[in-house]
């Protein structure tokens, strides 16, 4: 107090000179004690906090205030049907950030997403659902009836076969030396293979497999993944439907 009377404006500061800024604002100052206790020319801006040369109450008279946003909107629809694409949901700030409070977090997020309908309610879509495979001495091991319970045994549909140009395929695939995952080596880049549908991996209302790409017009690229090592997988083309599989049996997969 008795600085005060000797010393008219010692304790000046922020709140006085009415002063909150952010950022860096070299024109945000007042005159009053620093928090160094130095007393000459102090700031109110936000940088004062990294540089040192606040004014005495700036925390006081600018206290932090984080971003405050609001809830999620519910996710938009697709963005185009019948192929992949985006979907997205926002949220809207309800306070600003200032004087150095948390920044407002991502305001927008992104989802991939596939319908299999158009609007007029068409089917579509199928082709890009990526392709389940494992190798063909599988469907040796399996029953019919065991494995698709939906399935008589009197169902005499006897399947197509799918060949593909493989595009791409991860390192994954080749490192595969467990005796079961050994067929994962035979999947090469460049290569035909051949990949059968049959029950029970058959849809026995739409008699196909799924991911068999037979909807897309032999330039799309379609997915793939095998089963017994998720990390195994990668991008083909159809190249046609057959009847019956002709490739050899290292090159020659089903759909499971």
């Amino acid at each position: 107090c008795a600085l005060a009377r000797l010393w008219p404006g010692a304790l000046a500061g922020c709140a006085e000179a009415g002063r909150c800024c952010p950022g860096r604002d070299p024109a945000c100052f007042a005159r009053g004690w620093r928090l160094d206790r130095v007393y000459g020319t102090c700031f109110c801006d936000q940088a004062c906090l990294l540089t040192g040369d606040c004014c005495f109450d700036y925390a006081r008279a600018c206290p932090a205030r984080p971003c405050f946003v609001g809830e999620w909107s519910p996710w938009s629809g697709c963005a185009n049907q019948c192929k992949p694409t985006t979907r997205v949901r926002r949220r809207l700030v309800q306070q600003e950030p200032q004087n150095g409070g948390a920044p407002c977090p991502p305001l927008e997020e992104r989802a991939g997403c596939l319908e299999y309908s158009t609007l007029q309610g068409q089917d579509c879509g199928h082709s890009f659902v990526p392709a389940f495979i494992t190798t063909s001495a599988f469907n040796k091991e399996r029953t019919r009836q065991a494995a698709s319970p939906q399935w008589s045994m009197h169902t005499e549909d006897a399947g197509y076969c799918m060949e593909f140009k493989t595009e791409s395929l991860t390192p994954h695939c080749a490192l595969e030396n467990r005796p079961l995952t050994r067929w994962m080596q035979y999947l090469r880049e460049g290569y035909t293979v051949c990949v059968e549908c049959q029950p029970p991996a058959m849809n026995s209302v739409s008699l196909r497999c799924s991911g068999d790409g037979l909807d897309s017009d032999g330039n799309q690229t379609l997915h793939w993944q095998a089963i017994g090592n998720p990390r195994c997988q990668g991008t083909w083309k159809k190249v046609r439907r057959v009847d019956q599989c002709s490739c050899p049996d290292v090159h020659s997969f089903i759909f499971i």
